[in-house]
């Protein structure tokens, strides 16, 4: 099998049930989540695995729902059955809780950064963030588009937040906070 099918050198590509343009806010939506996996892969690269180990079973299993919410968001079949569910937010919601405990208090925004994997973590994080935006253009522009993946796209970048959080406290790093803060987290 070739990796190269050269069905994309006019600007098009395949999605499930048709073909569009490359620019389509929908497979710029769902390019922009491909992108977080990536960040999310390398953050899991730059993790001890004993250390981590919940983490990075957590991003593991996160890699896989984001590639199914990507090919919900692929899918234009007038017939479809969407995998990304509630299922996973309310697990994300319960690890969000997990982590936030053991993350030292929070007071003040912090600035993204500290191990290298909470910074890599803090940009997966943006990144997350951007593909929500891009998710709600697309919910605007696009009736039929599966909302539960804005629904996890923000669950997931707090998730990313108190990971990293977390990442730092275990590493003994500690967070930056933003010196012009007042005091907005109680």
């Amino acid at each position: 099998m070739k990796l190269y099918t050269k069905t994309g050198d006019t600007g098009k590509t395949s999605i499930i049930g048709g073909r569009v343009d490359k620019d389509n806010l929908r497979v710029e939506t769902y390019g922009t989540i491909d992108e977080l996996n990536s960040f999310i892969g390398k953050a899991m690269s730059e993790l001890d695995r004993e250390l981590f180990k919940d983490i990075l079973s957590d991003l593991e299993t996160i890699q896989h729902e984001l590639f199914d919410g990507g090919g919900d968001l692929a899918n234009v079949m007038k017939e479809r059955h969407y995998k990304l569910t509630e299922a996973p937010i309310e697990a994300m919601e319960a690890r969000i809780d997990v982590l936030t405990e053991e993350a030292p208090p929070l007071e003040r925004f912090i600035l993204p950064g500290g191990a290298p994997a909470a910074a890599t973590l803090h940009i997966a994080r943006t990144v997350a963030r951007r593909a929500e935006r891009q998710m709600v253009t697309l919910m605007k522009a696009v009736e039929d588009v599966p909302a539960i993946v804005q629904k996890y796209l923000n669950r997931l970048s707090d998730y990313l937040f108190a990971a990293a959080r977390v990442v730092n406290a275990r590493l003994k790093v500690a967070d930056v906070e933003y010196v012009r803060s007042a005091k907005v987290f109680k």
